[in-house]
């Protein structure tokens, strides 16, 4: 077994938005939530949880994403999908359809950041209320600006990681 370890760079100050992916002997650069790593993550905090994580699936936009090398469940995504943000509704921290009545993150998004997500097990089993949601592994910007929790990467790193991953690999982030 194989995990996905992430960790914050050591040489930048607190919060540390950027950081390292190892899984064997490859490696990539990475971005984090801009409030930097945190063990109690919190609904809304910019924070990234940490944490050793299932790999749950991976989204993709079939209009911009052709074929992926994945051992995970991968499923196209469409205009219609969201996922619920809002703490105090049932379907908290799970993928819903659009239009919907709670807070919700759109999943088909204008900029490129969501063309590929890997969702991990971060607050699903079982889900707590406030606890955070939509915790995913995505894309990165151009400018590589910190993300609302995430983990972002470049398009090229994403896609190699994507293709070394085992079907027994873990997302491990530290903090």
């Amino acid at each position: 077994m194989t995990d996905l370890v992430i960790a914050p760079d050591a040489r930048s100050l607190p919060p540390a938005t950027t950081g390292w992916a190892r899984l064997g002997d490859q490696q990539w650069r990475c971005v984090f939530g801009r409030s930097g790593v945190a063990a109690e993550k919190v609904e809304g905090d910019g924070t990234t949880p940490a944490g050793r994580f299932p790999i749950r699936r991976l989204f993709y936009r079939p209009d911009r994403v052709r074929e992926i090398a994945c051992v995970f469940p991968t499923l196209p995504m469409s205009p219609a999908d969201g996922w619920c943000d809002a703490p105090d509704d049932p379907a908290y921290n799970r993928l819903v359809t659009r239009p919907y009545p709670a807070s919700h993150e759109t999943m088909w998004r204008e900029d490129a950041i969501y063309d590929l997500v890997l969702v991990i097990g971060h607050n699903d089993d079982p889900v707590v209320p406030g606890k955070g949601s939509a915790v995913f592994l995505h894309l990165a910007r151009p400018d590589r600006s910190p993300t609302d929790g995430c983990v972002a990467f470049t398009r090229a790193d994403f896609i190699r990681l994507l293709g070394s991953l085992d079907r027994d690999s873990h997302v491990v982030i530290s903090g």
